[in-house]
């Protein structure tokens, strides 16, 4: 029996049952995307691992997939959750108690001379501080289940994409719209990013929290703990970082006449914690990508929102990825216009010999 439908409106329909079948998958499965993103986060980072224990030292595929797993979850899943879970919880903690934030507001007034605002607004933004951190970060203890569920997506996702690699590998370049130069700029762009936002910041990131952390101790700063933590989390964005931390604490203590304190925080902040930065990225210049701070900072600002915390992460790329399609795209429209140019030339010069 014909079917009713040309070949034009069949392609029409299909591509449309197509969308709408994904959009369902996509609105069904969004609370969880970020166990397949970082599925592919980890799949970044730990392929090379992959590739020289399997192809060069010939261990079992299956045996070094679940230890690359074991390692991310204790080295980085747990320790990352943890911290997140012990880090809102103190927020919430100043939310509910902010007498402490007030006392710091009025100190750091003392010390700049200048009224920074009301007691109700800082009551108010250390509420909504809270609110988002909660939103932000993975939380074991408010949603013990959907944190199972991404733990379980994640590494059922990332098992399968080391045990199924080469058929993963050939599935994207099949399906994705692109040519094999433009996969291969996207495949660099997301490995510079993961490299840079992951490897690299994570590392100084750490470094850099835990002198904050010490470093207020010494100087007598009440809760050096936390503002390590707050250290940590602020050391991924571009050009601020740390000194949102180690500043004020500078300024409270000159505040409250212990220059000698306040002179040392800002002299370790200035000399030490801040250089350790520079150096670091020198030591780590192999694993680390070349992102533009730029790139990274407005990538923040876009992907945390969405993504939550990965969204330090998932934001530059897809900043990145917009870079570069941006580019292809450029490329491919000079590409076709010295095409038309020439096929131009070419009818003048047969019209010519004709």
């Amino acid at each position: 029996m014909a079917n009713i439908y040309t070949p034009r409106q069949q392609r029409i329909l299909l591509i449309t049952s197509l969308v709408v079948i994904a959009g369902f998958i996509i609105a069904g499965l969004r609370q969880y995307a970020t166990a397949f993103l970082g599925a592919a986060i980890l799949f970044v980072v730990f392929r090379p691992w992959f590739h020289s224990l399997t192809q060069k030292k010939k261990w079992n595929k299956r045996l070094v997939t679940v230890l690359l797993m074991l390692f991310s979850l204790i080295v980085i899943i747990l320790p990352f959750a943890v911290l997140s879970v012990l880090l809102v919880d103190r927020i919430q903690v100043y939310a509910r108690n902010p007498q402490e934030i007030l006392d710091l507001v009025n100190q750091l007034e003392k010390a700049t001379g200048f009224k920074l605002t009301t007691q109700q607004n800082v009551r108010q933004l250390v509420t909504e501080g809270a609110s988002f951190a909660s939103k932000q970060f993975p939380s074991i203890l408010g949603g013990t289940l959907d944190f199972v569920v991404i733990l379980g997506l994640l590494y059922f996702a990332l098992y399968f994409m080391f045990m199924e690699e080469k058929t993963f590998m050939k599935g994207l370049q099949r399906y994705l719209p692109f040519e094999q130069k433009t996969l291969n700029e996207l495949g660099e762009s997301l490995k510079n990013n993961v490299n840079a936002n992951v490897i690299g910041q994570a590392v100084v990131s750490f470094v850099q929290a835990i002198l904050t952390g010490v470093t207020l101790w010494i100087f007598g700063t009440p809760d050096p703990a936390f503002w390590g933590m707050i250290a940590f989390f602020m050391a991924f964005i571009p050009v601020l970082g740390t000194p949102l931390v180690w500043g004020p604490a500078a300024l409270i203590k000159f505040s409250q006449n212990e220059t000698g304190q306040g002179l040392g925080i800002l002299l370790v902040g200035l000399i030490v914690i801040i250089n350790i930065d520079n150096l670091l990225r020198i030591l780590l210049a192999k694993r680390m990508g070349d992102v533009h701070p730029l790139i990274t900072l407005t990538g923040i600002v876009l992907g945390v929102p969405i993504f939550g915390i990965l969204g330090l992460v998932i934001g530059p790329l897809l900043l990145s990825y917009f870079i570069v399609l941006m580019d292809v795209f450029e490329r491919q429209n000079r590409q076709q216009r010295v095409e038309a140019v020439a096929d131009e030339v070419k009818v003048e010069e047969q019209a010519r010999q004709g």
